[in-house]
């Protein structure tokens, strides 16, 4: 018989760390844009993020407090979420660090910006792709007494999208060329998508480069 080690999170899970973030992984990072009403930029990490609504396009990040990006969506209603590929993954990690909201993280990182079309927020030239997004809706969650936690949720509709044409093969956006990192658990774990990890529901054993081409070219 299969052992569980159970808990109720309320009462502490007893482990050595969080286990929930590390289960619930790897994680898409939310790597936002915003531009603040004063006109600074903003360029930050979230490891809360997924995209919420196929029709319309929506996706959204979860912080923990009111932190720039999530004023600067308030009070603008527009940001920018950049795909981190492993080219850009050093740099991601530097715009994790606290600044203050006068900081342009582009600037501190050296990270080239590109102007977007329909917002305000640009976006990061290297990134292999990116939505420009109009802000939805701020949730500030709450729990099971209706008190409010510590953490909101920012929803954006996709309303432009930038797609690297080196990651598109006849007409197919390639998810693994950029190698795209995910979130993991822990405060330094993060995990590459790449295509000998594929996995198919209708084959066995990973998918090489010469068999996907071949599966397109049918």
């Amino acid at each position: 018989m299969r052992e569980f080690h159970s808990y109720r999170p309320a009462e502490g899970h007893r482990l050595k760390h969080e286990p929930a973030n590390a289960i619930v992984a790897p994680r898409p990072i939310g790597w936002i844009s915003t531009v603040s009403a004063e006109g600074v930029a903003n360029l930050a990490p979230f490891s809360l993020f997924n995209i919420a609504s196929y029709r319309p396009l929506i996706i959204g990040f979860s912080s923990g407090g009111e932190k720039d990006s999530v004023r600067n969506a308030r009070e603008t209603g527009e940001f920018v979420w950049n795909l981190v590929g492993r080219d850009v993954t050093d740099v991601m990690i530097l715009t994790g660090d606290e600044v203050g909201p006068d900081v342009d993280e582009f600037d501190m990182a050296g990270i080239e910006k590109i102007a977007s079309v329909d917002v305000a927020p640009p976006r990061v030239a290297a990134s292999p792709a990116q939505f420009e997004c109009k802000v939805t809706e701020i949730v500030h969650l709450k729990d099971l007494d209706g008190i409010p936690s510590d953490f909101r949720m920012v929803f954006g509709q996709v309303v432009h999208v930038h797609i690297n044409q080196e990651c598109l093969l006849d007409g197919i956006y390639q998810t693994t060329h950029a190698v795209p990192v995910s979130r993991g658990g822990g405060p330094a774990d993060y995990y590459e998508a790449r295509a000998d990890a594929l996995v198919q529901k209708w084959r066995r054993g990973p998918v090489t480069p010469v068999d996907r081409k071949r599966e397109f070219s049918k």
